[in-house]
């Protein structure tokens, strides 16, 4: 039986078929949302060389591997208050900030005991070109952990889970790259988590 899992480089025509019907969703997924769709990200090294030094994602990637890449994203963009990925919803994309800037927070639910209380907001971070969000909901597939929100114009690159499946199978080493610079943004940002944690249990 063919392998059903889109990160499987051996999936066969009939998953392909699959995947390419969920990146048209994952369209009119963004379409909704309000987000405005500008085709895929071809040449995306003609941002030029910045883009790579200021993300942590593609510090390791050549310019021409970058186009490989960048043929595999949709482009988008958002403007000032406009909700990129919101805490909460079901998502199997990440995102690649190219311009602009986006504040994380997150919705700290009331006490069990108050329950007219309101739910409380906090900032995560304010993130600019460069960074990668939604990487944790793009491969396990559970809810979206924080809601970021545009807060001036931005242009976004969106990368899906079947996305990466293909540049397995079509560019094997640009893929491989991608996800071993995704798994340790993962786990830079699991060792922060567990730092802040420990200082946390240090002062009670």
């Amino acid at each position: 039986m063919a392998a059903t899992d889109p990160l499987n480089p051996s999936a066969s025509d009939a998953v392909r078929e699959v995947t390419g019907q969920a990146a048209m969703s994952l369209e009119e997924q963004l379409r909704q949302a309000g987000l405005e769709l500008l085709g895929s990200c071809q040449k995306m090294s003609g941002r030029g060389p910045g883009l790579l030094q200021h993300s942590a994602l593609l510090e390791d990637f050549t310019l021409a591997e970058l186009d490989i890449l960048g043929e595999s994203m949709l482009l988008i963009r958002a403007k000032p208050g406009q909700v990129l990925i919101a805490e909460g919803d079901t998502g199997d994309w990440m995102l690649l900030l190219l311009s602009g800037t986006v504040d994380v927070t997150k919705a700290t639910p009331p006490a069990a005991d108050d329950p007219d209380a309101q739910a409380q907001l906090s900032r995560l971070g304010v993130v600019t070109e460069g960074a990668a969000l939604g990487e944790m909901s793009m491969f396990d597939r559970e809810l979206r952990y924080a809601t970021c929100t545009a807060i001036d114009a931005v242009e976004a690159a969106v990368l899906s889970r079947s996305a990466v499946g293909r540049l397995i199978r079509q560019h094997p080493g640009v893929g491989a790259k991608l996800v071993v610079k995704i798994t340790q943004l993962l786990a830079q940002r699991l060792r922060n988590t567990s730092n802040r944690l420990v200082r946390l249990l240090q002062k009670t």
